[in-house]
């Protein structure tokens, strides 16, 4: 898919006046995917919205886990069709596996990896610190461009997800993106 097809495929996903909400994700910005969230067709919870106090924020995320559809990128996905997720709060991973009635999952192919191993190794080697850098994160990989295993308070790798199976039918669903989007 094109950046165009897939923001038209999660259009077409999504039901009208249902709630929606989203993962911290540049690729839903780059697809035009966030853009679409917050066009008033949904009612969209905002994690980040201008004037957020960090407990209001906190809220909406644990609202997500009652949302109708909740949309993501991924650090990774293996060819064997696994996602792969580092996590800070914990907050994206725990919805990914629970909660939201519906994951769409959207991926550049620039994420694809051989398997978990290599997906784990990509996500610590580029998107981690190029996570941290663009939330401002004060960890030591914004400084030397990789991960250190850091144990300081903007950790943004506290938690590591694997998803490997989904019990519930067609509740995730992946899109793949043959462009390079995200980290």
């Amino acid at each position: 898919h094109t950046s165009k097809e897939a923001k038209d495929l999660v259009e077409s996903l999504l039901v009208p006046g249902s709630i929606v909400t989203s993962g911290g994700s540049v690729t839903l910005a780059e697809t035009g995917i966030e853009g679409l969230l917050k066009s008033g067709k949904y009612e969209f919870l905002d994690r980040a919205r201008p004037g957020i106090t960090p407990e209001e924020s906190h809220a909406v995320m644990r609202q997500a886990f009652n949302a109708d559809a909740y949309v993501i990128g991924a650090n990774a996905v293996t060819e064997e069709g696994e996602l792969f997720y580092i996590d800070g709060n914990g907050n994206r991973v725990a919805a990914v596996t629970y909660g939201p009635k519906n994951v769409i999952v959207i991926v550049g192919q620039n994420k694809i990896t051989e398997n978990a191993l290599e997906a784990r190794k990509r996500t610590k080697r580029i998107a981690a610190p190029a996570n941290a850098n663009r939330i401002k994160a004060h960890t030591p990989c914004v400084e030397t461009g990789y991960c250190m295993d850091c144990k300081v308070p903007d950790r943004i790798c506290g938690t590591e997800l694997l998803v490997s199976y989904q019990r519930i039918s067609n509740r995730i669903k992946v899109i793949i993106v043959d462009e390079i989007l995200g980290f």
